[in-house]
């Protein structure tokens, strides 16, 4: 996983791989402090498998930019994935919308939002959020990732 994480590239990448602070539910709060930084970076990072098909899985990172100014939703999805259609989520069964995928490494490719205040509060209260890829345009894959712990988790982050 770590050489999954680091691969992403970007800001995020090297915090996922850090060490685990602590965990809340499914969520892991992992933190490192990247060469050259003052201050620790913290992520909370989920990975997550169709629950029909556990050899397609996802990797879920929510971080607070290193100015502290924004908040990023960050998937990394299977190489393989159909681009053109992106990244589904659902929150307790409420389409919230589409991500475009943003760039493809040997690792996966990856999704990423700026998090608002409506989609933090959604993940905040929800109870489960269903990630959907596609392989074909036909075929979603709902991948389902657990929201509790996400509060307190998110809580955590400096």
């Amino acid at each position: 996983m770590a050489l999954l994480l680091a691969a992403a590239g970007g800001p995020g990448a090297a915090v996922a791989q850090g060490k685990v602070k602590s965990k809340h539910g499914d969520w892991q709060v992992r933190c490192e402090t990247p060469p050259g930084a003052s201050k620790q970076q913290c992520a909370l990072v989920q990975s997550i498998a169709a629950e029909d098909r556990p050899n397609i899985g996802l990797i879920v990172i929510v971080l607070k930019t290193a100015d502290g100014k924004s908040r990023l939703l960050r998937v990394i999805a299977p190489l393989g994935v159909l681009l053109p259609s992106g990244l589904g989520l659902k929150i307790d069964d409420v389409d919230i919308g589409h991500a475009g995928f943003v760039r493809c490494q040997p690792s996966g490719c990856i999704a990423e939002v700026v998090m608002e205040d409506k989609l933090l509060n959604q993940l905040m209260t929800g109870k489960t959020a269903v990630f959907i890829i596609f392989q074909t345009p036909e075929e979603g894959i709902g991948i389902p990732l657990a929201l509790e712990g996400f509060k307190d988790a998110y809580a955590e982050l400096p």
